[in-house]
């Protein structure tokens, strides 16, 4: 899943989205289901997600993991349309529980804390990657830190 981020005053890799319509970079993130990050790649806001990062590859080679997209039940769309005189659209549900889809966002949450990526200033793709890794073991061992309950 990738999360966008504006770009600082200095510059380095940026690109526009035109989706959404800013200019900054992307975070791509793969996490394993309690939500630590495994694998992170940053890139211009105008690389998609597809392009972005393939982590299914490294994931098959590097660990033998099988890396499975969990998608809605409506197959990614909030409505459907039909023509008048074909058969209506398929009833789409307005909220579906689908198993494990947050714990990227959720990561997303956290990682957003870090005063350091809140907003994009690095200027070097690596550093950025490494500011990733370097709030999500803070995050690590701040938890391991805290006294039994």
């Amino acid at each position: 899943m990738a999360y966008w981020s504006r770009a600082g005053e200095r510059g380095g890799l940026h690109g526009y989205d035109g989706g959404k319509k800013v200019s900054g970079i992307r975070r791509h993130l793969l996490v394993d289901t309690r939500g630590t990050v495994l694998v992170t790649c940053v890139s211009p806001a105008d690389v998609g997600d597809r392009d972005g990062a393939d982590f299914h590859t490294w994931a098959r080679e590097a660990t033998g993991i099988t890396v499975e997209v969990v998608q809605r039940r409506d197959g990614g769309f909030r409505s459907t349309w039909a023509r008048v005189a074909e058969t209506p659209p398929p009833a789409v549900p307005t909220f579906a529980v689908v198993p494990r889809r947050w714990a990227v966002e959720r990561t997303f949450a956290w990682l957003g804390r870090c005063r350091r990526l809140s907003k994009d200033y690095e200027y070097l793709r690596v550093c950025s990657e490494n500011t990733i890794y370097l709030s999500m073991a803070m995050l690590l061992v701040r938890r391991l830190a805290r006294p039994a309950r």
